[in-house]
């Protein structure tokens, strides 16, 4: 460092200091005298500002920059406390005036993604599936094919899209629940993203729920693969043609938890799926004709499928 070069012990001039980082101070090695006090170290820092005990974030500034807005997220001004009534405190106090400097495009984004972040938050859902929602947004918001259109119902749409594109679909009732917006408006707004930006999205099975549903019932992994092979099955033998996925997985959990010990109640099987009793009812009547073909070839039967409930 070239500022320590300049400065020097006049006892041992050729001495090269030591740097005390912790009292910011420069001194001889050979008779101990601080040569400089109250040097800043330029050097990176290693110390954690986190709460978090374990965290190895070193890091001292904020947030970085969003992609999706346009950087006024970033910019803050402080109004001098001579202005105005109503820019400082009682105390004389400056007032954070960010309302001023920020765009309308960027305040209307960050609202919504704070909307899609609550969602997420609600249901446990993991940051991929929320970045895609807040792209789509912006693509929708952008492209002005919306407007009218509530952005909460929007958001709630573009949140149901996003689980469908990343694997881990959810349905209407589902985000209805999470949101404050009717399922009617959703399904209005998701047509109309699809439409307008052409947008693809996997059609969905009634295996995409199988997992989630058998987990919330805790049903053991053998009803789970017997009630995927039911469902599959069922849609290749067109016996539950007309019926969502939903309903097929509901009923098809239904038959699998009835021929096995882990019993489970169509009520119990409607509150997790979100499918009305009745819908589970007539769906697993169409199956239940040939329930001897659906099941899986080495499946342990506990009840005959001869002996399951007819109704």
């Amino acid at each position: 460092m070239s500022h320590l070069r300049q400065i020097h012990c006049p006892d041992h001039p050729d001495e090269s200091l030591i740097q005390d980082y912790r009292a910011g101070d420069l001194v001889c090695p050979q008779c101990g005298l601080v040569v400089g006090d109250r040097t800043i170290d330029v050097g990176s820092e290693w110390r954690t500002f986190s709460k978090d005990k374990d965290s190895k974030d070193m890091s001292r500034v904020g947030d970085a920059q969003n992609p999706l807005l346009s950087g006024s997220d970033l910019s803050t001004i402080i109004e001098r406390p001579s202005g105005p009534p109503g820019t400082s405190d009682s105390n004389g106090f400056a007032h954070f005036n960010n309302r001023r400097t920020m765009s309308n495009s960027d305040r209307t984004l960050i609202q919504a993604f704070r909307e899609v972040a609550a969602m997420c938050d609600r249901i446990n859902l993991p940051t991929n599936i929320k970045e895609r929602a807040n792209k789509l947004f912006k693509q929708v918001y952008e492209s002005k094919s919306l407007r009218g259109r509530s952005n909460d119902a929007i958001s709630a749409a573009c949140l149901y899209i996003a689980c469908r594109q990343e694997g881990v679909p959810r349905t209407f009732k589902e985000i209805c629940a999470i949101s404050r917006i009717s399922k009617k408006e959703i399904s209005r707004s998701f047509k109309l993203i699809i439409k307008n930006l052409e947008t693809n999205v996997d059609v969905i099975t009634s295996g995409d729920f199988m997992s989630r549903f058998c987990s919330n019932l805790g049903l053991p992994g053998v009803v789970q693969r017997a009630a995927t092979q039911i469902a599959r099955r069922a849609v290749d033998l067109d016996l539950v043609s007309g019926r969502s996925p939903i309903s097929v997985a509901a009923a098809s959990i239904y038959m699998a938890s009835q021929a096995s010990k882990e019993k489970k109640s169509q009520k119990e099987i409607s509150e997790i799926a979100g499918v009305a009793e009745v819908t589970i009812r007539q769906s697993y009547k169409e199956m239940l004709v040939r329930a001897s073909e659906l099941f899986p070839e080495k499946f342990v039967f506990f009840t005959q499928p001869s002996m399951l409930p007819s109704f």
